[in-house]
């Protein structure tokens, strides 16, 4: 499935992502409204990771300007408050929008955006909270497709339809589930096994260096991100087709990313196109774009 992508991502300023084809969108950091223009009007489906405010401020504007019957649907993590306030006060400040859908989700729930697409919610570390709490969220999107079974793929067309006629559809048939992208949000490396097999993986790096302490520090909490020597020593032991690299501190230059990035691209042996969104500035259609290793 080729997907028109654009980011913007700069960690503690704003994150988001939309995927133009699919109408859907990954985090509303600031400014994804006026990166997208008209385009975020085709927004039918958001899904927001945790309410830090770099990733749900442009929510504001999204609501003014493109909710409409029924839509968009905004789906965000059940056991955070943040949401049904934010809810509240754009019903009442924008009292003459109406149509956003909220739907509160939480670990392993799966959301149907198309027949053939649905969106799977993933627990991640982000927040330090019990396992059975859903704060904060990794995405997986999966495509789903009917294949003949093995033991049939000799039966010519006429067998197959004369099959189907006796037994039905199901007899024949398997589901297979591709998870064609997969979007951590922000989060340190933890399992492996999240990740392996996705098509696309768009991770978070926040901090180059391993010495570095992963912790983004606010009054209220201290949050976990992932370092860039981590990310990519567990994309060396995993199966994808292409990374994207984003969330980068702003401390970093584009100059300091690239070495880093390339030197441990090098060391970990990556064998998969690595993209990258460097902070402060807009990404339009990053799979066509040239990767920066592979």
């Amino acid at each position: 499935m080729n997907l028109n992508i654009t980011s913007y991502s700069t960690a503690l300023f704003s994150t988001w992502i939309n995927i133009e084809e699919l109408h859907l969108l990954f985090d509303a950091g600031d400014g994804v409204t006026a990166g997208l223009l008209q385009k975020s009007g085709k927004i039918k489906y958001v899904f927001i990771t945790h309410p830090d405010r770099d990733h749900i401020t442009g929510l504001f504007q999204l609501h003014q300007l493109n909710a409409r019957k029924g839509l968009p649907k905004i789906y965000y993590p059940k056991d955070s408050g943040s949401f049904p306030a934010i809810k509240d006060f754009l019903h009442k400040f924008d009292t003459h929008i109406q149509g956003t859908e909220w739907h509160p989700i939480k670990h392993l729930d799966t959301i149907e955006i198309r027949n053939d697409l649905f969106v799977e919610a993933i627990r991640n570390e982000h927040v330090a909270v019990p396992q059975e709490v859903s704060k904060s969220l990794s995405f997986k999107l999966y495509q789903t497709k009917q294949k003949l079974k093995k033991e049939f793929s000799h039966l010519n067309g006429n067998s197959i339809k004369e099959m189907i006629g006796l037994h039905g559809r199901d007899h024949l048939m398997e589901t297979i589930h591709t998870n064609i992208l997969s979007y951590a949000g922000d989060t340190p490396v933890d399992d492996y096994n999240k990740w392996d097999h996705s098509k696309i993986l768009i991770h978070e790096s926040t901090f180059l260096q391993d010495q570095e302490n992963a912790i983004i520090k606010s009054p209220k909490e201290r949050n976990k991100h992932s370092k860039l020597n981590e990310v990519l020593e567990m994309v060396s032991n995993i199966t994808i087709d292409r990374l994207i690299l984003h969330h980068f501190s702003s401390r970093y230059s584009k100059e300091e990313i690239d070495t880093n990035v390339i030197k441990l691209c090098k060391y970990y042996h990556i064998k998969v196109p690595v993209h990258v969104i460097y902070p402060g500035k807009i990404h339009r259609d990053i799979l066509n774009s040239p990767p920066l290793y592979g």
